[in-house]
């Protein structure tokens, strides 16, 4: 018997040894993700509702989230402002039924939202997952993706305002989406036909490592008029994805994707606590973004520190538009340094 459990320990052991063997294809670089890595990542939603987690969401509820967190960058419904796109608008109840939205061949419509153009419930449902709210993504719970979903839902006039979207209603509702039938699969970029797509791509490539030409240099660029239309690039960055705005404070002869515009010393550590907090998502330095300007703040509440940091924790509206600012999660003591800063005029 421990000749057996001997035998059965090695065959155990060899077969870790070649599956380690297997997995080590780049020796000396990197490891394998551990299961929990994975399940950080792997939360993506496919349009059949796979990887869609359990959980239900009322458009009572979405409203309230909506307004705290979503009103300030999107508009009260979905209307967006001058920088985001509009998120709802151009649907009806008819569309609803046909699953095509009809606005969506009338020239003289002036333009297009993001409820005319979506075909699948599982796509909104999964941005407002992982990219929503802008200053801190993936922060919503479950039932707040639910319930803002629905409510985005209600305003696009696809669910009435007693609904409670569902994992287990959610299927129902992708047979009421307005652009439901406007999307095709039949071009392979979903592999197989599990999906409705088709076993060979659309497209065929052959690779060619000959007669190439000079290298190209691939580059994008904005105007000097409108390079500072939105406050810095380089300042408005999210706590996730990469990190590639570009200072547009200097035209582009001046420029340099490396540098930072010059501070003093008490501006410097401000700056750094705006970008760290996202606060140049909404604010610019010169100019009204989505909410006012570091220099109009200044301006308007000059030696009210104690003031400015209660309302950058605690949020507000009605003081400079109707759009609200939502409560900041942020620590006192860095509400106060931005607060400070911003009481004593707003440096550069």
């Amino acid at each position: 018997m421990s000749r057996f459990r001997d035998l059965a320990a090695a065959a155990v052991l060899l077969a870790a040894g070649l599956a380690q063997a297997q997995d080590n294809r780049f020796p000396g670089i990197g490891r394998n993700a551990t299961p929990a890595e994975v399940a950080a990542w792997d939360i993506d939603v496919r349009p059949d509702f796979k990887g869609l987690p359990p959980g239900a969401g009322s458009v009572a509820r979405g409203q309230e989230v909506w307004e705290a967190k979503c009103a300030s960058c999107h508009g009260v419904f979905g209307e967006s402002n001058q920088v985001f796109n509009p998120l709802i608008g151009g649907t009806s109840p008819d569309d609803a039924r046909t699953g095509r939205v009809q606005r969506l061949v009338e020239p003289g419509y002036p333009g297009r939202t993001t409820m005319m153009k979506l075909a699948t419930v599982s796509t909104l449902w999964d941005y407002i997952n992982r990219a929503m709210p802008w200053n801190a993504p993936k922060s919503l719970s479950v039932e707040e993706v639910y319930a803002v979903t629905g409510y985005m839902l209600h305003l696009a006039q696809v669910v009435d305002d007693k609904f409670v979207l569902s994992d287990r209603n959610i299927a129902d509702v992708q047979k009421r989406m307005p652009n439901r039938n406007g999307m095709t699969t039949k071009h392979a970029l979903w592999p197989g036909q599990e999906l409705g797509g088709t076993a060979r791509p659309d497209v065929r490539a052959a690779r060619c490592m000959s007669d190439c030409p000079v290298e190209a240099k691939v580059a994008s660029f904005l105007p000097d008029h409108a390079r500072d239309a939105h406050g810095n690039l380089a300042e408005q960055n999210r706590p996730v994805g990469p990190q590639r705005g570009v200072v547009t404070q200097r035209p582009v002869a001046a420029a340099a994707p490396s540098s930072e515009p010059s501070a003093a010393p008490g501006a410097a550590a401000a700056a750094a606590l705006v970008q760290k907090n996202s606060c140049f998502a909404c604010h610019a330095a010169e100019a009204p973004l989505v909410g006012p300007s570091w220099r109009d703040i200044a301006r308007k509440h000059a030696g009210k520190a104690d003031y400015l940091a209660g309302k950058i924790r605690a949020g507000g509206s009605g003081v400079w538009g109707a759009i609200p600012m939502p409560p900041q999660a942020i620590d006192e003591a860095e509400a106060r340094a931005i607060a400070g800063w911003l009481a004593n005029g707003a440096a550069k």
